[in-house]
């Protein structure tokens, strides 16, 4: 049982436990590599370190709760999903967009450069992509709608700013976090790409 396991832990990994849970109930997923702007490289973060250690017993403690914490130690992601819909997080529209677009955009860097986690991109990049592709209202987009996507994929752990500034709508380097392929699959690619086709038919 988890109770037993978690009886068994010191007093501070009973706090770092419950701490963690929290923090994915909020977040959904926790990355291992984590961005540092003031040095300007990427190290692996101590919560993944301590949530890897602490996992099996997380583990089961969601189980009975209706959630399901996985691991990817390939791409160094930990995500909690929960089986009700009841408890889900409900994207606005151009928030959808900017995420699949970042979806595109990591794939397709990541083959030209050989990273297999993290891809380097900014706001302009990715608002001029969702242009290109068809998918702003008339070909534009406001301030709020911008900073506001990237406040809630940040949140989740989807992308992460460059620097330590707020979030400009004029723009942000931004980096797209490998757990972005748990949210959106290759098939999820396929068939946006899909859809994108047949509106331009329509058109």
């Amino acid at each position: 049982m988890w109770s037993d396991d978690y009886e068994a832990l010191s007093n501070n990994d009973k706090n770092e436990f419950r701490r963690l849970c929290n923090y994915l109930l909020s977040h959904t997923y926790l990355v291992r590599d984590v961005y540092r702007p003031d040095k300007q490289w990427t190290e692996p973060g101590n919560d993944y370190r301590t949530a890897s250690r602490l996992f099996a017993c997380m583990r089961d403690y969601f189980f009975y709760t209706g959630w399901r914490l996985e691991r990817d130690e390939d791409y160094g992601v930990i995500s909690l999903t929960n089986e009700f819909d009841s408890n889900r997080m409900r994207a606005d529209r151009f928030t959808t967009l900017f995420l699949y677009t970042c979806r595109l955009i990591y794939e397709e860097k990541r083959e030209m450069s050989g990273s297999r986690n993290i891809v380097r991109t900014d706001t302009g990049e990715i608002v001029e992509k969702m242009r290109f592709l068809g998918l702003l209202d008339k070909g534009r987009t406001t301030q709020k709608e911008r900073i506001d996507a990237q406040r809630t994929l940040a949140h989740f752990n989807i992308i992460q700013k460059t620097d330590n500034s707020a979030w400009n709508a004029e723009g942000n380097g931004i980096l797209i976090l490998p757990s972005i392929l748990s949210i959106i699959t290759n098939q999820g690619i396929n068939d946006m790409m899909v859809e994108l086709e047949r509106q331009d038919d329509s058109e």
